[in-house]
């Protein structure tokens, strides 16, 4: 039976540098979108907003514009319904056959008078709701300007970095899965309480990567040796000796070369 090849402290150790070369290299291409895509999803919801109020305030004067026809129809209604009466109050026989015919046309007159009233008052919200419109149908245009920019910015970045990305973030599961389940754990902990993102980091000028505090010679000599897992005191991050994060930098440099290619 063939047997399996004993995974060292070492082979954990680059591991786990990998994937922290791999993350890296995924946090810079999302900086580099920044807030592209929440700035995008802001002005399309902007926009959507926009569009619902301005398809309101359509449908709002198509109502008051059904009503205005209905008013000019009640006034012409009205005006044959006078001339009807002035034409009977001509035939009249007594005064009181009189007197009711002259309260029909009054009433009519009324009725014609209130509902041009009605219609002023209409046309005078038709006009402002149709000034709503235009300010909003303005700032629409220029939303959906300021979108088309944002979206052309953003897919000019995502066709730049995509590639690399779905590579980066393929090759950052692979290498997940190659790391045992309770140092993945304490890597993506570190990771995520880091304000860079930093979980694994190698010592450079005698102190832990992006820190000021120096490691004790006897501590560096513990670590070269790769003997063990051993974390930066002040940080809690991994550390790992320069020698082993030169070589699986290049070896990942070559990978992200070759696909570049």
């Amino acid at each position: 039976m063939a047997s399996t090849k004993e995974i060292t402290v070492e082979d954990k150790l680059r591991a786990l540098y990998d994937l922290q070369i791999i993350d890296k290299h995924i946090d810079r291409i999302r900086a580099m979108r920044g807030e592209l895509p929440l700035e995008v999803e802001d002005l399309e919801d902007e926009i959507a907003g926009l569009q619902i109020r301005s398809d309101k305030f359509q449908e709002e004067i198509g109502g008051i514009e059904a009503e205005v026809k209905n008013k000019k129809i009640l006034i012409k209604d009205a005006e044959e319904k006078i001339a009807k009466y002035e034409a009977q109050q001509k035939n009249v026989r007594n005064n009181r056959e009189f007197d009711a015919i002259s309260k029909e046309i009054e009433y009519q007159g009324l009725e014609i008078e209130l509902a041009n009233k009605r219609i002023k008052e209409y046309k005078a919200t038709i006009e402002n709701k149709n000034g709503v419109i235009a300010t909003s149908d303005e700032k629409l245009a220029e939303r959906k300007s300021h979108l088309e920019f944002k979206k052309s910015e953003l897919d000019t970045i995502l066709g730049e970095t995509q590639k690399e990305e779905d590579f980066l973030l393929g090759k950052s599961e692979e290498f997940g899965k190659e790391i045992e389940e309770r140092l993945l754990t304490a890597y993506k902990r570190i990771r995520s309480n880091s304000r860079n993102g930093l979980a694994v980091v190698s010592i450079e000028r005698g102190a832990s990567g992006g820190s000021f505090f120096v490691i004790p010679p006897q501590r560096q000599l513990e670590i070269a040796q790769r003997k063990k897992i051993i974390t930066d005191e002040h940080s809690g991050r991994i550390l790992v000796d320069p020698d082993l994060a030169k070589e699986e930098e290049d070896r990942i440099l070559g990978l992200l070369a070759d696909l570049k290619k």
